[in-house]
């Protein structure tokens, strides 16, 4: 009988596997992702004093409003837009991309399309 690990599990696996190699510091704080089935969430986050320093997410009525459904592409296309302005408006530049172990293809893929339109660099 085979004992497969569920998908959450490995996702999990692969997070601290990347979180292993990626580290956020105030010059270039790490912009992290995370997917559930009915919303994107994003933050920037400076791991050296483990502060959040901007946050955007498909919860918030200014990104919601924008969309009709919260768990599109497109959807998660305006919460890149609105990540990159919100770091833009507190001064920072530049991040390091956290994927969260998912995979770096649709709805992760357009959020750093978009936060990198919008003007942030990684």
């Amino acid at each position: 009988m085979i004992n497969k690990p569920s998908r959450a599990a490995a996702r999990e696996k692969r997070h601290y596997r990347i979180r292993n190699h990626v580290k956020g510091t105030a010059e270039r704080p790490r912009l992290a992702v995370f997917r559930s089935n009915k919303h994107m969430y994003a933050q920037i986050i400076d791991d050296v004093k483990h502060h959040t320093l901007a946050a955007a997410s498909t919860v918030e009525a200014e990104v919601a409003s924008k969309v009709e459904f919260t768990s599109t592409v497109a959807a998660a296309a305006a919460v890149g837009e609105a990540i990159a302005k919100k770091a833009l408006d507190k001064g920072i530049t530049e991040v390091v991309f956290d994927r969260g172990g998912f995979i770096y293809h649709g709805k992760v893929k357009a959020l750093a399309d978009a936060a990198r339109e919008a003007g942030l660099k990684f």
